[in-house]
C-alpha cells in the first residue's frame, strides 16, 4: 500500500493540538470507554473507538471556525487511545475472581492503567518509522479513519466530497441497518453448527458482520489466505483430533465449542507466541534503523535544519528517559501490592524480576501487537491471545525464580504484574493504527503522540469507577458470593485460571508446545515461499487464524477476495482505475463506520436496560432457530452483492472533479 509521507501545502499552519480538540476527545472518551468496559465484561467483546470518534468530531468541529482535518485527527486519537485502554478489563477482574480483591482500589487501578498505557505510547514511538512509514502493512482501521477524515475535510473538492461521502453513508446505513435487524431478532447475526468426524467432531461458524467484510477488503488477499490456513489447521485438523473420543451426550455444538476454548485456542496461542518471536527478530534491524533516523531527525531540528512536520516525533532521548523513569513508579506499585502478603519477605528479588519483565517483555509485546494491528486491525487483533502468553510467561518466570510459595498470592501478583504489560499491549495495538491515520492526513507525529498520552490519562481516570460500578451492581462469575446474574468477564476468568494452573502444576504445556511447533513449520514454509515465489503466508496471520473463532476468520478472507475481485474490475479502466478503487475503499470504510457507531449506541442501550437483548421484538423472542440463520445468510449475501454492484454503478459514472490521488 503506497502512502504519502508529506503534509499537504499549508498544513503546518493549521490548528492541530488545540484545547477544544482535547476537551471534545475527553468527552467522547467518557461515553466510549464506559460502554467498552461494560460490553467487554458482559460478553467479552469491545469495539474500536477511532472511527466513531472521527465521525462525531467532524460533525461537531465543523461548526467552529478554522477547524481542520488534523484537528479532527487529534480528537479521534485521544478517544481511540482511551477506548482501547479499556481492554485492561481482560486481566484486572481476575483479582476479584480469585478472591484477592473485593473491589477495585481507585488509585492502584488508575496507576496500572496510566503507567501501562504510557509505556505503550513510548514503546510505539520508535516503531512508527518501521511499522508505519516504512511498511506495507494494510492498517485497515487506520486507513478507514483517514478516509472518513478526508471526506469530511472542507479543503477537498466538493465533487469528490459528495461522491466519497455518499459511499460512506450508503455503507454505514447498510451495516447499521443489518445490525439493527439482528438486534431485533428479525434475522440472525451469526451462523454456527457442529458435525461429527468419526469419533471426533468439528464446528463451523460465521459472524454476519458487514464490518468484517470491510476489514477484509482493506487488508487484502495475502492476510486473508494466511488466516484461512490457520482456520483449516484448527478446525479441520486440531479440533477433530482433540475431540476424538471426548464427546459427551450433550449438545454437540456446546461440547465442541468447549474443546476449542480449552484446548485448540491454547495451541493457537502457542503458534502466536512463536510467530511473535520470529516477527520481532525480523523487526530488530528495521527498528534500530528507525531509532537512528529518529535521533538524526532530532539532531537536525536542534541544529536548525528544516525537518518536515510529518517526520517530527517526540525525541527518542525523551522516550528512553520516560521509559526508564516509569520503572520507578512501577517498582513502587508492585512493592506496595506485596506488602501485607505472604510474599512480602521476597519482595526485593520479585521486584527485580518483575521490573525486568515489564521493561523487556513490554517492548516485545508493543512490536508484536503493533504488527498484528497492522495486519488485520485493532478490533480483530487477538489481544487476549497476547494476554495469555504474557500471563503464562510472568507466572513461569516467577515460579522459576521464587517457587510456588503461597499459590494464591503468587497468582494475584502475577495477574497484577501482567496487567501492566497488558496495558502496553492494548495501547500498542491501537497507537500505530492512529499514527497510520495521522500519516495519511499529514498530521504532526509528536502532537499526535502527545494526544495519545492525553487519551491514556483520560482512560485511566474513567476506567476504575466504571469497573467498580460493574462490580458493585453485578459482580463477576466465579468470585466469592457472586450472584446468578454476575458478569462473565471471560478473558479475565481464563487468564486467572492459567496463572493458577502454572502454580498448581496442572497446566497442559503440551498444547502450547504443539502450537509452537506448528508456528515454526509455518515460518519455514513462509521463508521458502518468500525466496522462491511472490506468495506469502504471514506466520502471525496464520496464528491468529488458529486462535480466533471461525466467526471472524472466515468473514475477513471472504471480504478480501471480494475486494480483490472489485479491484480487478477497476483495473480494466486504465484511465480512472484509482478513483474506482478509492470508491471501493470508501464503501468498505462505511461498513466499518456504520457497525461501529451502532455498536456504541447498542452498548449504551444494553447498559441502560441491564438486558442482553433489549431490542428483541417480544413476538420473536430469541429468534426462530435455524430459519433465522438461513434468513440472515441470505440477507447478508444479497446486501453484500447489492453494495458492490451499487459501488460499481457509481464508479462507472463520469467524474468531472479534480484529480484523485489513490490511497492504494
Amino acid at each position: 500500500m503506497a502512502t504519502t509521507g508529506t503534509a499537504a501545502p499549508g498544513r503546518s499552519a493549521m490548528r492541530e493540538l488545540t484545547l477544544r480538540a482535547v476537551v471534545l476527545g475527553g468527552l467522547i472518551t467518557l461515553v466510549f470507554t464506559a460502554a467498552n468496559v461494560y460490553l467487554g465484561l458482559k460478553v467479552g467483546l469491545t469495539f474500536a473507538t477511532a472511527i466513531p470518534a472521527a465521525v462525531i468530531s467532524m460533525s461537531i468541529l465543523r461548526y467552529f471556525a478554522n477547524h481542520s482535518i488534523v484537528e479532527n485527527n487529534i480528537v479521534q486519537t485521544i478517544a481511540s487511545a482511551a477506548g482501547t485502554l479499556s481492554a485492561i478489563i481482560f486481566v484486572l477482574p481476575g483479582l476479584i475472581m480469585i478472591g484477592w480483591w473485593s473491589g477495585f482500589p481507585y488509585w492502584e487501578t488508575v496507576a496500572v492503567c496510566a503507567i501501562g498505557g504510557l509505556l505503550g505510547v513510548m514503546y510505539s514511538i520508535p516503531l512508527r518509522r518501521t511499522l508505519v512509514t516504512g511498511s506495507d502493512l494494510p492498517y485497515p482501521e487506520g486507513v478507514a479513519a483517514a478516509e472518513v477524515l478526508k471526506v469530511g475535510d472542507s479543503e477537498v473538492g466538493a465533487e469528490q466530497n459528495r461522491g466519497g461521502m455518499r459511499m460512506i453513508v450508503v455503507g454505514s446505513l447498510a451495516a447499521a441497518g443489518f445490525s439493527l435487524a439482528a438486534s431485533l431478532k428479525v434475522i440472525s447475526s451469526s451462523v454456527a453448527g457442529a458435525f461429527k468426524i468419526g469419533s471426533g467432531a468439528t464446528m463451523y461458524g460465521a459472524s454476519l458482520s458487514l464490518a468484517l467484510i470491510g476489514v477484509g477488503h482493506l487488508v487484502g488477499v495475502s492476510v486473508g489466505v494466511a488466516m484461512l490456513v490457520g482456520l483449516v489447521i484448527s478446525y479441520g485438523i486440531l479440533l477433530p483430533e482433540q475431540s476424538w473420543g471426548q464427546l459427551a451426550d450433550g449438545d454437540l455444538l456446546d461440547d465442541v465449542s468447549a474443546i476449542f476454548s480449552s484446548d485448540v485456542r491454547f495451541i493457537g496461542a502457542g503458534a502466536i507466541a512463536v510467530a511473535a518471536v520470529w516477527t520481532l527478530v525480523t523487526l530488530i534491524l528495521p527498528i534500530a534503523r528507525g531509532i537512528a533516523e529518529s535521533l538524526r531527525s532530532a539532531r537536525e531540528r536542534k541544529d536548525g535544519m528544516a525537518v518536515d512536520i510529518t517526520e517530527r516525533d517526540i525525541p527518542f532521548q525523551w522516550v528512553a528517559v520516560s521509559v526508564l523513569v516509569a520503572m520507578f513508579p512501577i517498582g513502587w506499585l508492585l512493592w506496595d501490592f506485596l506488602q501485607g502478603t505472604p510474599l512480602a519477605g521476597q519482595s526485593g528479588g520479585m521486584l527485580v524480576v518483575s521490573i525486568v519483565f515489564v521493561l523487556l517483555i513490554g517492548l516485545v509485546v508493543a512490536a508484536v501487537c503493533g504488527y498484528m494491528a497492522g495486519l488485520i486491525g485493532s478490533s480483530n487483533s487477538p489481544i487476549s491471545g497476547v494476554g495469555i502468553v504474557v500471563v503464562m510467561l510472568a507466572a513461569l518466570l516467577l515460579k522459576m525464580t521464587h517457587g510456588t510459595g503461597d499459590a494464591l498470592a503468587m497468582t494475584a501478583y502475577t495477574l497484577f504484574t501482567a496487567a501492566v504489560v497488558f496495558g502496553v499491549a492494548t495501547i500498542s495495538n491501537d497507537n500505530l493504527q492512529d499514527l497510520k491515520t495521522g500519516q495519511l492526513v499529514g498530521a504532526t507525529p509528536w502532537k499526535q503522540q502527545v494526544a495519545l498520552i492525553i487519551g491514556v490519562a483520560f482512560g485511566a481516570v474513567v476506567i476504575p469507577p466504571v469497573l467498580q460500578l460493574m462490580n458493585t451492581a453485578f459482580g463477576f462469575q466465579g468470585a466469592p458470593g457472586a450472584s446468578s446474574d454476575a458478569l462473565a468477564a471471560p478473558q479475565a476468568a481464563l487468564m486467572s485460571s492459567l496463572a493458577e494452573g502454572v502454580f498448581g502444576g496442572d497446566l497442559d504445556w503440551g498444547l502450547i508446545f504443539l502450537g509452537g511447533a506448528i508456528g515454526a513449520v509455518v515460518i519455514l514454509v513462509d521463508e521458502v515461499l518468500k525466496r522462491t515465489t511472490s506468495l506469502r503466508i504471514p506466520p502471525l496471520a496464520v496464528g491468529m487464524g488458529m486462535y480466533l473463532p471461525m466467526a471472524i476468520t472466515l468473514i475477513i478472507p471472504i471480504g478480501a477476495f471480494i475486494g480483490r475481485a472489485y479491484d480487478k474490475w477497476a483495473d480494466r479502466d486504465s484511465v480512472d482505475a484509482s478513483r474506482k478503487k478509492r470508491l471501493g475503499v470508501l464503501m468498505a470504510t462505511g461498513l466499518i463506520v456504520g457497525e461501529s457507531l451502532y455498536g456504541v449506541l447498542f452498548a449504551g442501550i444494553v447498559a441502560g436496560s441491564g438486558q442482553d437483548d433489549p431490542l428483541a421484538l417480544p413476538f420473536i423472542g430469541e429468534g426462530y432457530g435455524d430459519w433465522a440463520q438461513l434468513v440472515g445468510v441470505i440477507a447478508f449475501a444479497v446486501l453484500v452483492t447489492w453494495l458492490y454492484r451499487y459501488t460499481r454503478r457509481t464508479a462507472d459514472k463520469p467524474y468531472d472533479g479534480p484529480p484523485v490521488t489513490s490511497v492504494l
